[in-house]
This record gives structure tokens, C-alpha cells and sequence, in this order.
């Protein structure tokens, strides 16, 4: 370790300096982020869009009529598109708002690390369930249309 420590030169950096090495690798990220983020945005608008010129695809929560499976499927459903919601307006905020709200916008924004992630693999956990069940080629259809 000694000859790997005299061959290496003196990086002493002021927190300045540190900063601005920082903000040059990081640029690009966030430009991938705010790229994703309007494409995910779009496709969401899209799809509601549709569910609102065909009808609503996912079980009404609200309706006494359908089991409580449906129920659970039109809440999550509900819930993912609201939280979608929620992070693309208080992205769209930390953006392009002010600073009054930055802090705990930000805090809300960053939520989506956690519900995404968690949506996914509830959706999977679905997809697979029903597929042992009563709907027997569903990601087929999903993904192929009928």
C-alpha cells in the first residue's frame, strides 16, 4: 500500500472544487431522469386519456357489486395513479417552481423510491397469482392485446 500511496498525487481539493466534480458527473443523470420521468408522464397521460374515451379498464373500488379481490385490484389501480400523479406535479415543481415549497415537494417527490418500486412487485405478485388461478393467460393478453 505504501508504493500505491507515493505514486498517487496529492488530492487536495477545496469543498468548491469537490462541488463542481460532483456536478459534472451528476449532470447527466438528471438529464435521464427528467427525460424518463416525461416519457413515463406521457404514456400515464395516454393511458388515462384512454381509460377515459374507452372506460375505466380496473375495478371500481367503490362498487358494492364486485368482490373484494376487484376492490383491492381498483385501489391499487387508484393508488398508483395517484401517487403518478403526485411525483410528476411536484417534480414538475422542483423544476420549474420556486424555492417556498422546495424542501418538502422534495421529500414527497422522493416517495417514488419506495411506492414504484412497491407497485411493481405488487403487480407481478398479481399477474402471477392470477395465473395460477382463474386468469390463465393474462400477461399474454396484456402484453398481445386479445
Amino acid at each position: 500500500l505504501k508504493a500505491i500511496d507515493q505514486n498517487m498525487p496529492d488530492l487536495n481539493y477545496t469543498k468548491e472544487q469537490a462541488l463542481g466534480v460532483a456536478k459534472t458527473i451528476l449532470k447527466p443523470m438528471w438529464q435521464w431522469h427528467e427525460f424518463a420521468a416525461f416519457l413515463f408522464f406521457m404514456f400515464i397521460a395516454a393511458r388515462i386519456l384512454y381509460m377515459l374515451l374507452q372506460g375505466i379498464r380496473f375495478p371500481n373500488p367503490f362498487s358494492t357489486k364486485v368482490s373484494r379481490k376487484e376492490r383491492l385490484q381498483g385501489v391499487v389501480y387508484m393508488l398508483f395513479y395517484a401517487f403518478t400523479l403526485i411525483s410528476s406535479v411536484t417534480g414538475i415543481y422542483l423544476k420549474w417552481g420556486g424555492d417556498e415549497l422546495k424542501e418538502p415537494l422534495e421529500a414527497i417527490h422522493k416517495w417514488a423510491v419506495y411506492w414504484f418500486p412497491a407497485f411493481v412487485g405488487v403487480h407481478f405478485v398479481g399477474i402471477w397469482r392470477a395465473e395460477k388461478a382463474d386468469g390463465k393467460g393474462i400477461a399474454s393478453k396484456m402484453i398481445g392485446g386479445e
